[in-house]
């Protein structure tokens, strides 16, 4: 399976504008994963988190693709067309 361009993409990605989960730190939770918007740079918890601030921000901004933020990774996902994303 390749991994196919995604025109949710943004042309001029952002960088994570945290180091963690900004509701969980909020919080005093705590995460599995994080997530960055690539749109506006918001950094989540994901869907194995008990929060899923990822893609609750998804949906309340449409904000449609995130990227990984864990070391080591890079890929990306597109909400909107439910697929990793190029």
């Amino acid at each position: 399976m390749s991994i196919r361009p995604c025109s949710h993409v943004p042309d001029h990605p952002q960088a994570p504008a945290d180091r963690g989960c900004r509701e969980c730190l909020a919080m005093g939770d705590d995460w599995v994963h994080l997530r960055t918007c690539l749109h506006c740079g918001h950094v989540g918890c994901c869907d194995a988190s008990k929060n899923k601030h990822a893609t609750r921000h998804f949906h309340a901004t449409g904000h449609a693709v995130i990227q990984s933020a864990e070391p080591g990774e890079d890929w990306r996902w597109c909400y909107v067309d439910d697929r990793q994303v190029g």
